[in-house]
């Protein structure tokens, strides 16, 4: 097989390894919010539900996460799902999973901020949520970006795990062309891709930490 051919293919599966990526990101980030305010939450009930959810979620293997959330439907429900279901499960499974680490990350961003400043916006007249969106939020996202972007270029690669559920990305791709050429030359490649994409990453981040620069400690 050519090189181009090759490439193409590989990128084939790349382009389904940023789907993931990107989805996880953009379901993640936000519901990743909610459980941190829900694990700060003076409501019992609801703490000990997000602890619980932040437990299992991070004491318990994505891949097997993804199986459960695949199977769940069938075994529990009675749902009969079929392949078109194995992206969803996919998504699904990195969404909830990668929310619970981020919902930690911010959960140690907002009680690093003093109370001292709560006490100072209400003084001001800024209500709670003003104040956590004006004043708070900004700080914690400087505080905890370094944090989130190990997180972040972790997802690159754990997008590679999607392979086990069935799902042809990067990696499953690159496996599958080092068996029918005995060559470790799709390998290579991916590893390059893989590689770039986190460099990528790496760059924007620290564009931002400087964007975010002027919320001094």
């Amino acid at each position: 097989m050519e090189l181009s051919t090759m490439v193409g293919v590989l990128l084939g599966g790349y382009a389904t390894s940023l789907q993931i990526f990107a989805v996880t990101l953009v379901g993640s980030l936000p519901l990743g919010v909610l459980v941190a305010v829900g694990r700060l939450s003076r409501l019992r009930p609801l703490r000990l539900v997000c602890q619980l959810f932040i437990s299992v979620m991070r004491g318990t293997p994505l891949m097997l996460q993804m199986f459960a959330v695949f199977f769940t439907p069938y075994f529990v429900f009675g749902i009969k799902t079929g392949p078109s279901f194995m992206l969803a499960a996919v998504l699904i499974a990195f969404v909830i999973n990668y929310a619970a680490y981020f919902a930690e990350i911010y959960r140690s961003g907002i009680q690093s901020i003093p109370r001292g400043q709560y006490e100072a916006a209400e003084v001001l007249g800024y209500g709670k949520r003003q104040t956590f969106f004006r004043i708070i939020l900004p700080q914690v996202v400087k505080r905890v970006l370094p944090a989130m972007g190990n997180e972040v270029v972790t997802l690159v690669k754990d997008t590679s795990l999607a392979f086990s559920i069935g799902i042809a990305e990067m990696f499953t791709e690159g496996r599958a062309l080092v068996s029918s050429q005995r060559s470790m030359t799709p390998f290579i490649i991916a590893a390059l891709i893989y590689w770039v994409t986190c460099l990528v990453i790496e760059f924007v981040l620290r564009r931002v930490e400087r964007k975010l620069g002027y919320y001094h400690d």
